[in-house]
């Protein structure tokens, strides 16, 4: 106990965090070997004693662990001068990128009720391909090749699901899916979409610091609108800029890509509209909910299950509100001992369409109907 008294005298109202040595990795005592570890993709340590991994999508208990708490506190010291950031008692937690693209996350007390706390996911060595995805059953071919026309057709997609559960992973390939001719920017808390396009920019919101002021995801994407985008890629809207959103993907940037955080593809329509409430907006929700029901074409919900295998569970088409609900249906939905299947329903914008360049029929929606992607 007499450590985690001394871990807790560290943070006083106004000391910011010193260090002589600012090469953290030479402080990660017992997580060094997990840092090098390719098949480790998240590090949690609890407190001192407790670190946890993830190690091929299950998260297990680590063997070791710091020696004492000041042994975890001078590896906290050292995190926060590779990210340049200020931890202390007034600003007791940092979320940030590290130098190789890792997200970390640092919590001390008194947020943290039992020391410090790190969490590291850490940065893939390289981006996964549909293919890769198709390989680890995470999703169909026929719904690959569904979801490239769609991106092709320009639809706004929204990928659902929990922490962990393949968002970032899935946004990446579908970015994979878009024409070399077209102009995307990224908005993101903390960078780490590796899209697949040549002509690209990316934006990062940063806390306020001192006299500047926080630069938000809202700041971000009206700036975006002014820097002739095709598309925009927002890598996680969970808050006002959820309003923007919807008016950028109505104003001539239609094909736009983000994910939320959902348990099901009809709750992430509900958390849109909650965040669009956030926004301050003086609308009558039902005039928000036709706004959302006429902007966001489909909704791909992933989830991670207790094996920790990612899985995409369903692509639900949104085309339109009554009076009382979305009207929703689902184009691919996860059966148990099948995986995902169609389920014969055709999306609106295949029955529509004048593209001949689209490729896509619609007896191809038929649950027996196979693709063999080239």
């Amino acid at each position: 106990m007499k450590d985690d008294a001394n871990n807790q005298n560290n943070f006083g109202n106004n000391a910011t965090i010193e260090i002589v040595n600012s090469d953290w990795k030479s402080e990660a005592g017992p997580i060094k070997v997990f840092l090098n570890d390719k098949t480790v993709s998240e590090i949690m340590v609890n407190r001192w004693d407790k670190i946890f991994i993830e190690r091929n999508g299950k998260i297990v208990e680590a063997e070791h662990h710091f020696t004492n708490a000041e042994a975890l506190m001078r590896l906290v010291r050292a995190l926060a001068v590779a990210v340049g950031k200020e931890l202390n008692r007034r600003f007791p937690y940092i979320d940030a990128r590290l130098p190789d693209g890792s997200r970390l996350n640092l919590v001390v007390p008194p947020v943290s009720l039992e020391g410090p706390s790190i969490t590291i996911r850490k940065a893939s060595d390289s981006v996964l391909s549909y293919q890769d995805l198709i390989n680890r059953g995470s999703i169909d071919g026929k719904a690959v090749f569904f979801l490239n026309r769609a991106v092709y057709a320009k639809q706004n997609i929204v990928i659902s699901g929990g922490t962990g559960s393949g968002k970032t992973t899935l946004l990446n390939v579908l970015s994979s899916f878009i024409a070399d001719h077209e102009r995307v920017v990224t908005l993101e808390d903390t960078a780490e979409l590796k899209l697949s396009v040549k002509n690209i920019v990316r934006m990062e919101t940063k806390p306020a610091a001192g006299s500047e002021p926080a630069i938000t995801m809202e700041n971000l994407l009206k700036n975006a609108l002014r820097m002739r985008p095709d598309r925009i890629v927002v890598g996680e809207c969970r808050g006002s800029e959820a309003m923007d959103m919807l008016m950028a993907m109505n104003t001539g940037h239609e094909g736009s890509l983000t994910t939320v955080h959902a348990n099901s593809a009809h709750d992430a329509l509900r958390r849109l509209e909650s965040m669009v409430l956030r926004s301050g907006i003086e609308a009558p929700l039902a005039m928000i909910q036709m706004d959302i029901a006429n902007t966001i074409h489909f909704i791909v919900q992933v989830d991670r299950a207790f094996d920790g295998k990612r899985q995409v569970m369903e692509i639900l088409e949104v085309y339109g509100r009554d009076k009382d609900a979305y009207l929703t249906r689902e184009i691919f939905k996860f059966e148990t001992g099948k995986g995902l299947v169609s389920t014969g329903a055709v999306p609106r914008f295949v029955t529509e369409n004048r593209d001949e360049n689209l490729n896509l029929k619609p007896e191809i929606f038929e649950p027996e109907k196979k693709v063999r992607l080239t």
